[in-house]
């Protein structure tokens, strides 16, 4: 079957890329695919039944409405975003058989309808020749911030930059698919940038390639 147009947005944790891919996604009126969600998912059902994380990628069933993630129509969105599940999303992510099977799922999504997806390998891996690639980025401290304010982190602003940093080393050392933006991806940092600019950024290089949904 011959897939939908797709804009893939990557980038580190705390970078933005949530918020403005879900934006990006209102104001084209096409889907919006959260895949960091997919794999925090995983580890949620890993951390309440345990199992196989292979299988569990294998069979998950969850469903995107707007920013809200719902499995088996629960809404398990803020089980989502702990730290628990931001380190053990990242420590299953690095094993091949999950990573397969989540990819597997995220291609189909480009089956039913143009989308705007995001995650760290959208561009190189899951999308190669996605009509438009987007890496965002921003520094560690300024990523620490915005994830103290966005989750109400009661922990010290220096204990989540480190918890930032340790996963940036993981994610762009893992030996499956790790982070990094494809060649041909466009570079925007964030720091310091209003999101209504990041989006305005966004949407003059969609409407300079003629992206057509």
């Amino acid at each position: 079957m011959r897939r939908y147009p797709v804009i893939a947005i990557d980038g580190p944790a705390g970078a933005g890329k949530t918020t403005a891919a879900k934006l990006l996604a209102e104001r084209l009126n096409i889907t919006y695919v959260n895949t960091g969600a997919m794999y925090r998912a995983v580890a949620f059902l890993y951390s309440k039944h345990g199992g196989d994380p292979v299988k569990i990628a294998e069979n998950l069933q969850i469903e995107f409405r707007g920013d809200r993630v719902l499995l088996n129509g629960e809404d398990i969105t803020d089980k989502l975003y702990t730290p628990e599940m931001s380190k053990l999303s990242s420590d299953l992510s690095a094993i091949p058989g999950v990573r397969r099977a989540l990819v597997a799922k995220q291609r189909e999504q480009a089956l039913l309808g143009p989308i705007v997806m995001e995650g760290r390998d959208i561009g190189t891996v899951v999308f190669p020749d996605a009509e438009i690639k987007f890496f965002l980025t921003a520094s560690a401290e300024e990523r620490a911030r915005r994830r103290k304010e966005q989750f109400g982190d009661p922990r010290p602003l220096e204990v989540i930059k480190r918890e930032i940093e340790e996963r940036d080393l993981q994610d762009s050392t893992r030996e499956d698919s790790p982070l990094r933006p494809a060649e041909d991806a466009i570079l925007i940092d964030t720091t310091g940038v209003p999101l209504e600019q990041v989006i305005e950024m966004l949407m003059e290089h969609v409407r300079r390639r003629g992206f057509n949904v």
